[in-house]
C-alpha cells in the first residue's frame, strides 16, 4: 500500500518511544526514511505551556534575550525591563509574544517523545501521536475532494475562454481540443464546473447536455472481500481433477427489460441429468438469492442438499458474491463449494448460456418479466 495506515502510525509512535532513528523506523514498516520524516513533521501535536491564572500561553519568548519592553504591568514609572521582572510574567501582557522554538526540534527526530529534558523544558512540546495523525490526514484527504482543484485568478482566465465560445455555438469537446493546452484539465472537469457555476455559461448553453436524462445509479449488493480467494475457475478444474464424479450445477440470472431493478429469473442447470430450475426473483439482489437457497436447503434437508449441491458454478454477479450463501454444511460436516468463472468467460458454464438462448424463444431480449407471477 502506498499511503500509511494507522497500523504503520502506531508503530512509527511506539518506534519513537523507544529512541529509534527514522531509518530504522522505516526499515521496520517498509518506507523510505523520508517518508517517516516528512509525515512526523507534518503530523505532530502542539501542547503549549499554560499559565494556571489565564489561558495565556507562558512558555519561553524567542525575543527574551533581547527584549527593551517596559511598563506592561501598566507602572510607567518602573525602570526594569518587563523580561527580567519576577512579580509579573512579561509573556501574559505583551501582544509581541512569541514562543521559542526548542533547538532539538530543529532536527530529527522533531519531536519531544521520549525526550530526557521534558520535565525541565519551558517551550511548547510537540508530539506524534498516531491517532491524532491519522485523523489528520484522513481530513486532508476528505477535504481535497471537497473543493476543486483551482485557484480563483486561473478560473477565471478558464471562464474567459470557455464561456464566450460557448456561447458562439461551439461544442465543448471542439473547444477543448483547439485549446487544450490552455485549458490544463480533462473535458469531463470542465463539464463538472459548468454543472457547478462555476462559470459564466450554464447547462442551458450546451444544446445536447440538457437533452439527456440523468443517468440512474445502480445500487448493488456490497461485494465480500476475498470471496474468490479458492475459488477460481482454475481451483475448480483442480477439484474435478481430484473428484471427477462430483455433480455439478451451473447457475446464472436471465435479466428482463427492467434491469437488475427489475424481476429477473434465476436459473440453476445439473450437468449430470440437464435438468434445469427457474426462480422468479423480485429482483437481482443478494437476499433474494439467499431465500431461494434458504427455502432448497429446508425443503431438502442437509443430507439431500449436500448430495444434489456438492459443487456450484457461477459468475462474478454481485449477488452472488456471498459464498456463505451456498457453502451450506451437510450431514458429513463437508461444504458445499462454489467457485467462479473468469470475467468476460461465460463459456465456461457454456451449457448453461446455451439453455437461455431457449427462454429467449419465449422472452426475447428488451421483454419485461414485470407480468409474470
Amino acid at each position: 500500500m502506498k499511503h500509511l495506515t494507522l497500523s504503520d502510525r502506531i508503530r512509527i509512535e511506539t518506534l519513537l518511544e523507544e529512541r529509534k532513528s527514522f531509518s530504522q523506523i522505516a526499515a521496520e514498516i517498509g518506507k523510505c526514511p523520508t517518508t517517516i520524516s516528512r509525515e512526523v513533521r507534518r503530523h505532530r501535536s502542539v501542547v503549549h505551556h499554560y499559565s494556571s491564572e489565564t489561558a495565556r500561553k507562558r512558555s519561553e519568548c524567542e525575543h527574551f534575550g533581547s527584549c527593551t519592553v517596559k511598563g506592561l504591568c501598566g507602572r510607567p514609572q518602573c525602570e526594569t525591563y518587563c523580561s527580567k521582572c519576577r512579580s509579573k510574567r512579561c509573556s501574559l501582557f505583551c501582544k509581541n509574544y512569541a514562543p521559542k522554538i526548542c533547538a532539538l526540534l530543529k532536527k530529527p527526530p522533531y519531536v519531544c517523545n521520549k525526550c530526557q529534558k521534558l520535565r525541565s523544558c519551558s517551550h511548547d512540546f510537540f508530539f506524534y501521536r498516531a491517532k491524532y495523525a491519522d485523523d489528520a490526514y484522513l481530513e486532508i484527504k476528505a477535504s481535497s475532494r471537497r473543493s476543486i482543484n483551482q485557484i480563483p485568478e486561473s478560473l477565471e482566465q478558464l471562464d474567459k475562454l470557455i464561456s464566450p465560445l460557448l456561447k458562439q455555438g461551439q461544442p465543448l469537446s471542439h473547444i477543448y481540443l483547439s485549446h487544450k493546452e490552455e485549458i490544463g484539465c480533462s473535458q469531463r472537469t470542465l463539464y463538472n464546473y459548468i454543472d457547478q457555476n462555476l462559470f459564466t455559461v450554464i447547462n442551458l448553453d450546451l444544446p445536447r447536455k440538457v437533452r439527456y436524462k440523468p443517468r440512474k445509479k445502480r445500487h448493488g449488493d456490497r461485494e465480500i472481500p476475498g470471496y474468490r480467494k479458492g475459488r477460481t475457475y482454475a481451483d475448480f478444474e483442480l477439484y474435478m481433477t481430484q473428484h471427477p464424479d462430483s455433480p455439478v450445477v451451473e447457475m446464472d440470472v436471465v435479466e428482463g427489460a427492467g434491469g437488475k431493478g427489475g424481476k429477473v429469473f434465476l436459473t440453476l442447470l445439473f450437468r449430470n441429468c440437464l435438468l434445469m430450475l427457474i426462480f422468479l426473483l423480485p429482483a437481482d439482489r443478494r437476499e433474494s438469492i439467499k431465500e431461494v437457497f434458504h427455502f432448497l436447503y429446508d425443503k431438502l434437508g442437509a443430507k439431500s442438499y449436500g448430495r444434489l449441491f456438492p459443487v456450484i458454478l457461477t459468475d462474478n454477479d454481485s449477488a452472488f458474491k456471498d459464498p456463505k450463501i451456498f457453502e451450506r454444511e451437510n450431514e458429513n460436516g463437508e461444504d458445499t463449494h462454489v467457485y467462479y468463472c473468469d470475467p468476460m468467460a461465460s463459456w465456461q458454464k457454456g451449457r448453461l448460456e446455451k439453455n437461455h438462448e431457449f427462454i429467449r424463444y419465449i422472452l426475447p431480449k428488451g421483454s419485461h418479466f414485470s407480468n409474470l407471477p
